[in-house]
């Protein structure tokens, strides 16, 4: 393996808060590229404030910004914004996720950050897009997954909507926020010219309505809660066991086929109720209880053990601590130690990407807020002086609300 990585030499500048614009800078982090957060003074990115803490540090804003750097400086104030043009100079990318015009009240919409760069990417991430009767409206996790529609289908068949336990849509953007960048360099670099990148929190959740989406648009099938089971396959839901539940995914025929042989119910292969999988949805209820009066007599490991020697998918219901017990964490290593200036170590998730020529890894934990101020202003020529009057003028932060 190349101790070069992938994305070594690509700069970004990180205006971007919360998850899904941070969360996809990390994955270039993770790449090589060196990505500067730019936050104000004491701090606008509301991540650093949710807890648990430990030490004064937010182990949300763990999740998605290791690798960085980072630097206090208020755009608002013309010397702030000077800086940040300076940075611009030597970038690849500018990455940011205000409401919709805020860079343009702030002069550093595309039109002048062209100026100071003529090739520069410009991704920004909004609730609902650029344009459009929504295009002023914030963006929040919860409220994509209930305007755009997850909620709807997330739940119990006769309970409430229910917003999935983690924040999805953040995750998935901030994956496009990846995919879009890496695209933009390519095209940057056949054509020689700047990219705009608008992308949206909206559209990126109804992306992810897959066959709930499809459904509807060609069938005018609207899709309800169906709970743990799925609407259009079956058996492929959780069925309890003696001890816990057990998720079970009979997703083609062989497969029920297969789980029919651990059940000791061969007959089940050729009755006409069972055969297909259209059978096996219109015959759901029968079936399904048949299932259930089976699987509550042995423990989820024992069903595990059978259905995996057999190839049926299935695992069970485990609790977070049960997930980073798992022996398969161990064996890939998913869970590493990263220094932290001011923590000495937290442990963090690693990247999943594996590759045997991909250099992917960790070099630095998240840093602690205005970590890199000085070194970067050093780095553009400021000398002490000048950084000191900054920091009293409050175009920087203080060194005492730093806190290191």
């Amino acid at each position: 393996m190349s101790d070069r990585q992938p994305l070594e030499g690509v700069k970004v500048l990180d205006l971007s808060r919360v998850y899904a614009g941070p969360g996809g800078s990390m994955i270039l982090a993770d790449l090589g590229a060196d990505v500067i957060r730019i936050e104000a003074p004491n701090g606008t990115d509301s991540m650093r404030d949710w807890v648990p803490f430990i030490g004064g540090e937010s182990t949300y804003y763990f999740t998605a910004n290791r690798n960085k750097k980072s630097v206090e400086l208020d755009l608002k104030n013309q010397k702030g914004k000077d800086i940040f043009l300076k940075l611009v100079q030597e970038a690849d990318i500018v990455l940011e996720n205000f409401k919709t015009g805020t860079l343009k009240k702030l002069g550093l919409n595309l039109q002048q950050l062209k100026k100071v760069k003529k090739d520069i990417i410009l991704c920004s991430v909004t609730g609902y897009g650029q344009t459009g009767p929504y295009k002023g409206e914030p963006g929040f996790d919860p409220v994509m997954q209930a305007i755009g529609g997850l909620m709807d289908v997330t739940g119990l068949p006769e309970g409430d909507a229910t917003r999935v336990g983690l924040p999805l849509v953040d995750i998935m953007t901030s994956q496009y926020v990846t995919i879009a960048i890496l695209a933009a360099l390519r095209q940057r670099d056949q054509t020689g010219k700047e990219q705009s990148i608008d992308l949206s929190l909206f559209e990126v959740q109804l992306s992810a309505l897959a066959n709930v989406a499809s459904s509807y648009l060609n069938a005018g099938t609207v899709s309800t809660r169906v709970g743990n089971d799925h609407s259009y396959i079956v058996p492929y839901q959780v069925f309890k066991c003696s001890d816990r539940p057990l998720m079970v995914c009979c997703g083609n025929d062989k497969l029920f086929a297969n789980f029919c042989v651990v059940l000791d119910r061969e007959e089940w292969i050729g009755d006409e109720r069972f055969k297909t999988n259209q059978a096996r949805v219109t015959n759901r209820e029968v079936l399904t209880n048949r299932i259930a009066d089976m699987m509550i007599t042995k423990t989820a490991d024992e069903w595990f053990t059978q259905l995996s020697q057999v190839g049926v998918p299935a695992g069970p219901v485990n609790n977070i601590e049960q997930v980073f017990q798992h022996p398969q964490v161990e064996a890939r290593e998913v869970v590493e130690e990263v220094s932290h200036v001011k923590l000495g170590h937290i442990k963090l998730v690693k990247s999943p990407l594996k590759n045997s020529t991909l250099n992917v890894k960790t070099k630095a934990g998240p840093p602690v807020l205005g970590q890199h101020t000085e070194e970067l202003l050093h780095a553009l020529g400021y000398q002490k002086l000048e950084i000191d009057q900054l920091r009293k003028e409050g175009v920087i932060g203080s060194l005492a609300e730093r806190k290191m």
